[in-house]
């Protein structure tokens, strides 16, 4: 399916006003509601609107015209269109939305927990704020910040999963590389399997241990059986 021409609903006026094209034609080309195209005819819609001549535009030929109006079944061919729109550079913060703006501390939260290394200019072109905001986030000074709670943005429609997912791969890149920490090696088997030489107080505690059968005194055999 084509792309819609430019200006769609004034060019099915202007369409409307100075051919013989049947509605479903024109809206088919203005990628439009027959509906609507009836309700130009009938002037219900559209009004005010000036017509739109798709000819000087490039976007249709008069052959091309001729033939649909001889063919209903015919549909129209979109040319390509001789008028060049300047491309619209964003400057500044993204625009946020009335209804969204009372989201962005807690989004400002959520990206300074979860995504340290990005910087306050990627955040603020992720959730359009100042970086005034981000940094009495940051210290905690914010005059609501005894009630933010971290909020993921794409899932608030701040920004799209893509622009965020670009600028923490582009704060990665721009990091600094981590110094690495010397790794630990294991220590020989001759180290882990070797015995130290365990006294006696090791194995039994402080208890002294029992002194030899011939250290032990005599059995004083008049005080066992008495005196005779």
């Amino acid at each position: 399916m084509s792309n819609a021409p430019l200006m769609p609903k004034a060019t099915a006026i202007w369409l409307v006003e100075n051919t013989a094209l049947t509605f479903d034609q024109i809206a088919h080309f203005c990628k439009l509601h027959p509906l609507e195209v009836k309700g130009i005819a009938d002037g219900e819609v559209g009004a005010g609107i000036r017509g739109h001549d798709p000819i000087t535009s490039g976007q249709l030929t008069r052959e091309e015209i001729a033939k649909a109006e001889k063919d209903p079944s015919r549909q129209l061919k979109l040319e390509q269109s001789k008028v060049i729109l300047p491309e619209v550079k964003r400057k500044g913060p993204r625009y946020t939305p009335l209804s969204r703006r009372q989201d962005r501390p807690n989004a400002i939260l959520w990206l300074v927990r979860n995504h340290p290394e990005l910087k306050d200019a990627a955040i603020s072109r992720l959730v359009g704020t100042t970086k005034a905001t981000i940094q009495a986030i940051r210290d905690r000074t914010h005059w609501n910040s005894a009630t933010l709670q971290p909020m993921d943005p794409v899932t608030l429609g701040l920004c799209s999963q893509i622009d965020l997912d670009l600028e923490v791969n582009r704060a990665a890149k721009d990091a600094p590389a981590r110094a690495e920490e010397p790794s630990q090696t294991l220590l020989p088997a001759e180290q882990t399997t070797a015995r130290e030489p365990r006294s006696t107080e090791d194995v039994f505690g402080a208890a002294k241990p029992a002194a030899p059968k011939d250290e032990e005194d005599e059995i004083d055999v008049e005080s066992v059986f008495g005196k005779k």
